[in-house]
């Protein structure tokens, strides 16, 4: 049995089909709602529901709290129709957005390394490749009854037959215990996508002559990973600046291929901060956590960038405010958490409308 959606200002009515959520339908059907982690954990996705009866599903207590669920809101990505429901959603419209549709595929694992002890390099050669913009994501189904697992993707568009990602082990997450324990080469696996808003604004950037900053911690890496080298392959010669952090040598992945692109690109420029690698060892880079990394390396002024901010949510806050105090703000500022459930609780900044 199906019901109808319409989504509100775009007056767009759609079939949603049982047991499907407002998001997966209205990304299937090419029309954007803002989301991020697909789980019901961060509320990027809320919405208002003007009429008719929804099921909320398994969205978060900390993402939807009760008096919200009584004023008629509910997450898109857990919200299911039990009737003809009309919605009103947050439709901005982006000049460099793709708005590509949202599809099933079908691959196979053709190798899996160990980056780092705890974040493994997983490469599925797809049946079909996949349209996609740098910096977004797909969705690995987990065996059994436990749904599926958003990964970014950490390789360049051009590849669009082999897609990498980079997944960190989290104690007691089934999806990435799955991938860390089970998963082997040569198996078949299942995926959709692409989803997620984060992208580099390119428009922006040719029309101001700003520069591109990327801050990564962690698997975070993934997605500015995708990025970098899609702006080097496409010629880009504006100032492109990553700054990776990880605590130790151990933790930090692609090192050497990023230090390699900076020799070959001389708009490129690549800072590795380790906060936490022992005293006396052969490291002869930055060290300290990726927000005191950019602040050094730009002397507290961050003027002529756009910034893109990528990893777990302590990572982002402390990043936006050393990025304010350095002259950049909100409107330059773009952000992808790395959410987990244990994620859920913390509180939004105050000083950033879109985290």
């Amino acid at each position: 049995m199906s019901y109808q959606l319409t989504i509100e200002p775009l007056g767009q009515t759609l079939d949603v089909e049982d047991g499907q959520t407002i998001l997966d339908a209205a990304l299937r059907a090419g029309i954007y709602l803002p989301h991020a982690c697909c789980h019901g954990l961060c509320g990027t996705c809320k919405i208002q529901v003007l009429d008719g009866e929804i099921d909320h599903g398994e969205a978060s207590s900390f993402a939807l709290m009760e008096y919200e669920r009584e004023e008629g809101k509910a997450l898109a990505c857990c919200a299911m129709l039990e009737s003809d429901v009309v919605i009103e959603a947050e439709v901005d419209e982006e000049p460099d957005a793709r708005n590509l549709l949202v599809q099933d595929y079908s691959g196979t694992v053709t190798r899996i390394e160990n980056l780092t002890p705890t974040i493994k390099g997983v490469w599925i050669k797809l049946d079909a490749p996949i349209e996609f913009q740098a910096g977004q994501y797909i969705n690995l189904k987990i065996p059994g009854e436990h749904g599926a697992r958003a990964f970014s993707i950490a390789s360049s568009p051009a590849r669009a037959h082999e897609i990498e990602l980079n997944v960190r082990h989290v104690p007691g997450g089934r999806g990435t215990g799955w991938v860390h324990e089970q998963l082997k080469a040569g198996e078949r696996v299942q995926l959709a996508g692409p989803y997620g808003r984060f992208f580099v604004r390119r428009s922006a950037h040719d029309k101001e002559g700003l520069g591109y900053l990327f801050l990564a911690g962690g698997s975070g890496l993934s997605s500015p990973c995708s990025m970098v080298l899609e702006l080097l392959e496409s010629g880009c010669d504006k100032p492109i600046t990553l700054i990776n952090g990880a605590r130790s040598r151990e933790e930090l992945y692609h090192h050497d291929e990023f230090t390699r692109l900076a020799t070959e690109h001389p708009n490129f420029t690549y800072v590795a901060a380790l906060s936490n690698e022992p005293e006396g060892s052969d490291w002869s880079g930055a060290r300290g956590f990726v927000h005191d990394a950019a602040k050094a390396h730009f002397g507290n002024d961050f003027r002529g960038h756009k910034a893109y901010l990528c990893g777990p949510p302590l990572m982002i806050e402390a990043c936006i405010s050393t990025l304010m105090q350095g002259r950049l703000f909100e409107r330059d500022i773009y952000t992808e958490k790395f959410i987990s459930a244990a994620d859920a609780q913390q509180v939004r900044s105050p000083l950033f409308h879109r985290v």
